[in-house]
């Protein structure tokens, strides 16, 4: 079954920029546009912060691409200050729907 990964990142009272999770996407879609097992990704500002909701074909993928892909980057991007890191949340989904 479908996995789904969730980051939450903190942010301040007046903070709507997107430039740094835009830097970073931007970069690993150069490497990676077509990530093998992700089913959908989505990003945008919820409740307190920035929210990163991600599903995946199977944890095994989602864990490969954050190692080989998404760390290595945000560290290069980051130039090896990625900052605190965010409140992530992980489970395997029960049901999926897809128009």
């Amino acid at each position: 079954m479908a996995f789904a990964f969730v980051q939450d990142f903190p942010s301040g009272a007046d903070e709507t920029s997107t430039s740094n999770y835009d830097a970073i996407h931007s970069a690993i879609m150069a490497k990676a546009t077509d990530p093998a097992g992700l089913i959908v990704h989505t990003a945008g500002f919820a409740g307190d912060g920035f929210r990163i909701f991600e599903v995946w074909e199977s944890r095994e993928q989602c864990e490969k691409f954050m190692t080989e892909v998404v760390m290595p980057t945000v560290m290069e991007v980051t130039r090896g200050n990625p900052g605190a890191p965010p409140a992530t949340t992980t489970y395997e989904l029960h049901n999926m729907l897809l128009p």
